[in-house]
C-alpha cells in the first residue's frame, strides 16, 4: 500500500508514541497522537485518520470501549497493547478491531499490519467477487474455487469458511465470528467444526497441508487468510 495515509497513535506512554511516530513518518505516513480516550475521540472527528493504533490501557477509559466508537467513524483499528492474553485479543477483534499487535512490538511488523488493514479498509465497500491468493482463486459470486486453473470441490461449509476469510485477507477472524457466519447462531463455541473444515480446505488447497501457508491459525483466537 503506497502513498501517504493519516495514522492516529493512541497511547498514554510518550516513549511508545515517539517510537511509532518516528517509524510511521519514515514510512511516509502523516501522524497525529492522543494520550487518552477523550483526546482520541476528538482526534478521530477532527483529523479523520485512515487508521488508528490503539492502546487498551488508557488512563481515562478502557481501550476496548473505544474500538466500536472509533471504528464507526470510519478508520481501521489496530490494537497495540501489552495485554497479550487470548481473551483480550478475542474481545478486541470481536468488537471490530482489524488486527492486534502485542507489546513489545517490532516496528516493521506494525507497518506490515497497517498495510494489510489499509487494503482491507479500501476493499470493504468495493469487495471483488473474485479473490486471488497465490495460485488459488476464490469466486464468491459463483461459489467456485480453483487452483492453478483447476476447479476444486469444497463442501458447503468449507467454502463458507474460506469465503468469510477471503472477504478480509490478512485479517484475523475470531472463532465465534466464523462460527456465527457459517454455522449460524448457537454455534459460537463449536470450535471443532472449524478445525474439521480447515483441515479439509488445507488438504484440498495446500501444497503441503502439514505446513499450511494459505490459512494461518491464531491459537485460541481465530484464523486469517494470508494475503501474499
Amino acid at each position: 500500500m503506497s502513498g501517504q495515509h493519516a495514522v492516529l497513535v493512541v497511547d498514554d506512554d510518550a516513549a511508545i508514541r515517539r517510537l511509532l511516530h518516528a517509524a510511521l513518518s519514515r514510512a511516509g505516513h502523516k501522524v497525529t497522537e492522543a494520550e487518552n480516550g477523550r483526546a482520541a475521540l476528538n482526534a478521530v472527528q477532527i483529523d479523520k485518520p485512515d487508521i488508528v493504533l490503539l492502546d487498551l490501557g488508557l488512563p481515562d477509559r478502557d481501550g476496548l470501549e473505544l474500538i466500536q466508537l472509533v471504528r464507526s467513524a470510519g478508520p481501521a483499528v489496530i490494537v497495540v497493547s501489552a495485554r497479550d492474553a487470548t481473551d483480550q485479543k478475542v474481545a478486541a477483534l470481536d468488537l471490530g478491531a482489524d488486527d492486534y499487535v502485542s507489546k513489545p512490538f517490532d516496528s516493521e511488523e506494525v507497518l506490515a499490519r497497517i498495510r494489510t488493514a489499509l487494503r482491507h479498509r479500501l476493499s470493504r465497500h468495493a469487495q471483488s467477487a473474485v479473490i486471488s491468493i497465490g495460485d488459488v482463486e476464490i469466486n464468491l459470486a459463483d461459489r467456485m474455487v480453483t487452483k492453478l486453473g483447476e476447479e476444486i470441490h469444497l463442501t458447503p461449509k468449507e467454502f463458507g469458511l474460506l469465503a468469510e476469510l477471503a472477504k478480509a485477507p490478512g485479517k484475523v477472524i475470531t472463532h465465534a465470528q466464523l462460527l456465527r457466519a457459517v454455522w449460524g447462531p448457537g454455534h459460537d463455541t463449536d470450535v471443532e467444526y472449524l478445525r474439521v473444515a480447515t483441515r479439509g480446505i488445507r488438504r484440498k488447497l495446500e501444497s503441503d497441508p502439514s505446513q499450511p501457508s494459505l490459512i494461518r491459525n491464531e491459537p485460541g483466537v481465530g484464523y486469517r487468510l494470508t494475503n501474499i
